[in-house]
């Protein structure tokens, strides 16, 4: 598995939601044409102790899968300890520990950034997932 590209999509604080809605749809096309993914992986819905931040996520998780609709890119859902169970070993396992086996199983030279790194383990979850991965994978 070699990363091709991993990063994080960022909106300022005062934005309003709307804008950073829009914002994400349309850096998520940018994305998608540049890199021509063959499908994507998402992070299943959870729940959250702060209602605000789960209504968040899934506004943003509405306008990327409606984003990799329009584009004709399948989605694929993925539960958070499916992907943990499939990165670390544990279902349970905390942020770091995937943070850590993210970097060691993509032989990165760091660990990356928090939403990066779940990004890239929802990548490593699926393509663990697909009935044949070919080594040279890229996520």
């Amino acid at each position: 598995m070699v990363p091709v590209y991993y990063g994080t999509i960022r909106n300022p604080p005062t934005r309003p939601l709307s804008e950073c809605l829009l914002h994400l749809q349309a850096e998520t096309a940018k994305l998608i044409e540049q890199y021509q993914p063959s499908a994507t992986a998402i992070e299943g819905i959870f729940y959250a102790k702060n209602v605000k931040t789960m209504l968040f996520l899934a506004h943003a998780r509405g306008v990327i899968l409606a984003q990799c609709a329009k584009l004709g890119l399948p989605a694929y859902e993925y539960e958070p300890r499916r992907v943990k169970m499939a990165v670390a070993g544990f279902g349970g396992a905390q942020k770091e520990q995937v943070q850590k086996m993210v970097k060691t199983l993509l032989g990165l030279p760091e660990p990356p950034q928090n939403d990066a790194a779940d990004a890239l383990a929802l990548a490593i979850t699926h393509l663990h997932n697909r009935s044949s991965v070919n080594p040279a994978s890229t996520i």
